[in-house]
């Protein structure tokens, strides 16, 4: 399973450039990172209104795709996605999180890429888990 939309370099570099960023210092990994951020956030749960808690972490999401995504990579996936709402790391995201299958990241080059990520990725974590 993977999200229904494809994030094409252009609207990356596009939406990169109209984020408010919650540090003045972005950076980002590449563009696949992107990519990897918003299929994890995409198999959240949606809520009405936006945490007051923080509920996404990068971290998570590292873990689950085994390699290193930045803090403002996340930021333009949430961005991007047209159901998500809120600043980093307060969304509109049930607290109650899914882990996502790896099958959504399985056309993304740079998932799974780098060495000792996965291995933290703990289902403990997660409500859900996406078959």
């Amino acid at each position: 399973m993977n999200s229904k939309r494809y994030l094409t370099d252009i609207e990356i570099e596009e939406a990169k450039g109209k984020v408010d960023y919650n540090h003045p210092h972005h950076y980002h990994q590449s563009n696949d990172c992107i990519r990897i951020a918003f299929e994890f956030i995409d198999a959240q749960k949606k809520t009405k209104t936006i945490s007051k808690y923080p509920i996404v972490d990068k971290h998570l999401v590292e873990n689950w795709a085994g390699r290193y995504i930045s803090m403002s990579d996340v930021e333009v996936a949430c961005f991007l996605h047209n159901e998500v709402k809120g600043k980093y790391p307060f969304y509109n995201i049930s607290k109650n999180l899914t882990d996502p299958s790896t099958e959504r990241l399985k056309n993304i080059k740079e998932a799974f890429s780098q060495s000792g990520y996965r291995e933290r990725h703990q289902t403990i974590k997660y409500t859900y888990i996406e078959k």
